[in-house]
């Protein structure tokens, strides 16, 4: 009979892997945390905090923003690049990642629009520009889009760019107010990090078992979607060849899935500390958010992000924060800055099917709200709304 993992204890060692389970407290570290995390999503939205500085602050609230630019364009112990989206991966995780530079391009050049855009420039006079005047942004080209402007349309130098991005031969050299500047990988990457050559089949095993470990417990589908830089069929031979053990891990409905574990996963579960009981917002993208499929799974919260969604069509909110406390998510939060005025307005709070609103949870908020200004700039927090919570609208 396979291992059985409760609810509660597959709650706690998902938050714990995730650097959620401790007081975010100390000496801030992000290199460690973006190291313990495999990576964090880069995200342009501030409506309080970007979504790469406020998951690094959730985890240590003396992070500050500065910080990750350093990391990413003086220290050079991070890199970008795309996993299910934009994100900063550490430095030695670059040797690893080789098969998805080809694995984004192979996608690209099927593309049949990609290839028309990129027939309208020099590919070569780009990178030639580059290595001539060193790292470029986008604004140091020219060319237009033709025909309507669509949300998604970018002119054909841009995807130029993107192009030699994605299949790794230009690399984020910094980012100037979220601005990306290009450079050339020697310029980027350490001579040493270069150097090292890994096979396909080395990348793909460690790329599958750096995501169990930070999984915990997962499907295959899991695997896949952690990084995504491994293809559904690798991650199904990479399985089966693979020293997992068979688990069953209780949904928050209570029903029992099948899932697969490292064979420590007895031990692992009897570590894990009780997650602090200090409440936290979360940011959208945060990397216990981003699968919702897990979340809903754990945490019995059907979360999806509205920035997409007329106004008129939205639920909860443009841009609505999650509220985790202990290892059960408690409420939403509708909140924007103001930080040229200083000013963090709360605009709507919202608590959790079946979450009991009490006066030590609001006193909690308060104090998470007012870290977060310290963090941000805002000198105060404006309340347009009640502070006893709405219910969770129907869906």
């Amino acid at each position: 009979m396979s291992l059985r993992i409760s609810n509660r204890d597959a709650r706690r060692l998902w938050l714990s892997l995730q650097g959620l389970a401790p007081a975010p407290t100390g000496p801030a570290d992000p290199l460690a945390t973006i190291q313990k995390l495999g990576f964090v999503q880069l995200d342009s939205i501030q409506v309080l905090a970007r979504a790469h500085h406020h998951i690094l602050w959730s985890r240590n609230q003396n992070y500050r923003e500065p910080m990750l630019d350093k990391l990413l364009a003086q220290d050079r112990t991070v890199f970008e690049h795309f996993t299910h989206d934009a994100s900063v991966l550490p430095m030695e995780t670059y040797p690893y990642w080789r098969a998805q530079f080809s694995r984004r391009k192979n996608r690209m050049d099927t593309k049949g629009w990609f290839k028309t855009a990129l027939s309208k420039v020099d590919l070569d006079q780009i990178k030639g520009r580059i290595a001539a005047e060193g790292a470029l942004s986008t604004e140091a080209f020219d060319t237009k889009i033709e025909g309507p402007k669509e949300m998604w349309s970018r002119p054909p130098h841009k995807q130029a760019l993107d192009y030699m991005w994605y299949a790794g031969d230009l690399a984020t050299c910094y980012r100037q107010n979220f601005k990306k500047f290009y450079n050339l990988p020697d310029r980027v990457i350490p001579d040493h990090i270069r150097a090292a050559d890994m096979s396909a089949a080395v990348q793909q095993d460690w790329l599958c078992t750096e995501a169990v470990s930070r999984l915990g417990f997962a499907t295959p589908g899991d695997i896949k979607r952690f990084w995504e830089a491994v293809d559904t069929a690798d991650v199904k031979d990479w399985v089966a060849s693979s020293n997992l053990i068979e688990v069953e891990v209780q949904t928050a409905n209570r029903q029992w899935l099948p899932m697969l574990a490292p064979p420590d996963i007895a031990d692992r579960i009897a570590d894990t500390p009780a997650p602090t009981s200090r409440l936290r917002i979360l940011n959208p993208f945060d990397p216990v958010i981003r699968d919702r499929d897990r979340l809903s799974r754990l945490f019995g919260m059907d979360y999806r992000i509205e920035i997409f969604v007329p106004a008129a069509k939205r639920i909860w909110g443009y841009y609505v924060y999650p509220l985790l406390e202990g290892d059960r998510f408690v409420g939403r939060l509708e909140a924007k800055a103001d930080r040229k005025n200083g000013t963090l307005s709360v605009t709507r709070l919202w608590a959790e099917n079946g979450v009991k609103w009490t006066e030590a949870r609001t006193t909690k908020l308060d104090a998470e709200l007012e870290r977060m200004g310290r963090f941000i700039g805002a000198r105060d927090i404006l309340w347009s709304c009640d502070k006893a919570p709405e219910p969770a609208p129907v869906q």
